[in-house]
């Protein structure tokens, strides 16, 4: 057994040896951030081991550092194997607490019906407390004036949580958190394989059961409203997400054919999760669509209204993964495709989440002058995912990047100077210098493309399916947090946007949290979603024999 010393933490632990620094972490309660969930490819689990114990750990590869970082005493804490006692400096992040989440979508006329009510007994003086008809409780005394619901939008990266009068139909206040599970695992597909063991799932949902009941205190207490006076939760969010918040294996979400174990329009009882709510308060899922377009998608389209539309809309909420719906006239059809993690700064050299000093606007104007401009208005400290997508998308439109993505010669004619004394070499290789701290390189754009590409090709497939072409789209509603911060001129600059669509574009943000607010505040929505859902024809990708030639044609800028 080997000795593993937290010094930032206090805290120290046992472990066999062999284990890794990652897992000892793990098992010490320790949160040391590992998007890729530990398969080594992002880097962000650098750690500092001591000198003086340095000859206690096997390295593994440590090709995502720096020979300096290297002889400073950082590891990789996923590959970094532990041979005998060691003591260990870990750092969080500044960037998790100054994260900028949007916490706004576009919404509707809701007439109030919701599915919490009140009755107060005069003769008795206790008001009793129903979801429908079905009676949860009683309280002592009239308490019908304190009658409140939560809205959790379950984000892949982030969390939002909105406080609603129930009686008014207000929303009181909202606050947002990054997700705590994505120090783990950044994408979805890392999440189901984490929590198909039981201890991962134990990890997963004990994480973002802790952090909810964080948020929802926090918003009660700043409001001065009792916990148990909030009675419903909604919990709005992937297939994935839903699955890890109810403590439900997402196994079958990871294996064909893919059924999820969750299908939605159900109420769970808040006691059963621990939950700072009323004792008899409970958790609403609204529908799931598939295994990979989930109840997110469902409060989007309650939202947005995108079932009543007339014409042709096409629906995008591009994240880790691009969920879209496309509607003609009421009818939908749905689909979604694997990102993966770029957008979010992810597998990106100086990548970060959309916190202070992230990198979120980048602009060349025809006379050559580049802006750059940060979060928080600080020193540049990375690139965040509307960043990346501006920078990359001006550097195509100006010629710095070819259609193939790749970064060109400083020399090549007809580069702006401003662009052009950008372009250097590091360690041999091509790199665009953003600022003096901070880089995009080659291998930067390439992860761009394939996830732009996955999302374009999903576009393509989905009208493809229907006969429709770009042009005769009416209307792209881009939502999600990522999406709103997004520049129209960027997607189509990179082609995750067909040129066609310039002039349609609408930015419509959080309509998860604001569909689920939908949801809260007039029952009747849950039945008429339940089945609008049915009735959704999933279009699986994976079943067309061209998908893998239309995707590589989509990678191109």
């Amino acid at each position: 057994m080997a000795k593993v010393e937290f010094r930032n933490e206090n805290i120290e632990v046992h472990v066999d040896e062999g284990t890794t620094i990652l897992e000892a972490a793990r098992q010490a309660g320790v949160t040391i951030e590992s998007p890729c969930n530990g398969s080594g490819v992002c880097g962000k689990c650098r750690v500092k081991v001591d000198t003086k114990s340095l000859k206690n750990i096997s390295h593994g590869r440590g090709h995502r550092l720096s020979t300096e970082e290297q002889l400073e005493g950082y590891v990789l804490a996923c590959e970094a194997r532990i041979k005998g006692d060691i003591a260990v400096e870990t750092s969080e992040s500044r960037e998790h607490k100054h994260l900028k989440i949007l916490d706004h979508g576009k919404s509707f006329d809701i007439a109030m019906d919701a599915f919490i009510h009140k009755r107060y007994d005069g003769a008795s003086g206790l008001t009793y407390v129903y979801a429908g008809e079905e009676l949860l409780g009683s309280e002592d005394g009239n308490t019908l004036g304190e009658s409140f619901g939560a809205v959790v939008d379950i984000g892949t990266t982030t969390l939002v949580a909105s406080l609603v009068d129930l009686n008014s139909g207000k929303e009181l206040d909202s606050v947002s958190a990054l997700n705590p599970q994505a120090v783990h695992a950044q994408d979805v597909l890392s999440r189901i394989k984490l929590a198909s063991e039981e201890s991962g799932l134990r990890l997963m949902y004990s994480g973002i059961i802790a952090e909810i009941n964080r948020l929802i205190t926090h918003l009660a207490q700043r409001n001065n409203i009792k916990g148990e006076r909030i009675y419903e939760l909604v919990f709005s969010g992937n297939t994935c997400m839903l699955h890890l918040a109810s403590n439900v294996n997402p196994y079958s979400l990871g294996r064909f054919p893919y059924n999820p174990e969750i299908t939605g329009n159900v109420s769970l009882k808040a006691s059963e999760h621990k939950l700072a709510i009323s004792e008899f308060g409970i958790i609403y899922l609204p529908p799931v669509i598939s295994a990979y377009v989930g109840a997110d998608i469902t409060s989007g389209i309650l939202a947005s209204q995108l079932h009543e539309k007339k014409g042709v809309t096409l629906f995008v909420d591009i994240g880790t993964n691009g969920e879209m719906v496309l509607a003609c006239d009421g009818r939908l059809w749905a689909t979604s495709t694997a990102a993966g993690p770029a957008f979010e700064g992810m597998n990106i050299t100086h990548g970060m989440r959309a916190g202070a000093g992230a990198i979120e606007f980048f602009n060349v104007e025809d006379a050559g002058t580049v802006t750059v401009k940060t979060i928080g208005e600080e020193e540049a400290t990375g690139i965040c995912g509307s960043g990346l997508l501006d920078i990359i998308g001006e550097l195509v439109a100006y010629g710095a990047i070819n259609k193939n993505g790749r970064l060109v010669e400083p020399e090549t004619e007809g580069i702006l100077p401003a662009l052009r004394e950008r372009i250097l070499k590091q360690d041999g290789k091509l790199v665009f210098k953003v600022t003096d701290r901070v880089v995009l390189t080659q291998k930067d754009i390439r992860q761009v493309q394939l996830a732009k590409g996955a999302v374009r090709a999903g576009i393509e497939f989905l009208l493809r399916s229907k006969g429709i072409k770009a042009s005769e789209v009416d209307r792209v509603l881009i939502a999600g947090s990522f999406g709103y911060h997004l520049r129209a001129k960027s997607l189509i600059n990179i082609g995750l946007l067909p040129p066609e669509f310039e002039g349609r574009i609408e930015f419509i943000g959080n309509t998860s949290k604001s569909g689920g607010q939908a949801f809260l505040l007039n029952k009747s929505y849950r039945a008429q979603m339940a089945r609008l859902v049915k009735n959704i024809e999933v279009i699986e990708l994976a079943n067309y024999k061209d998908f893998d030639k239309v995707f590589v044609s989509c990678l191109n800028f």
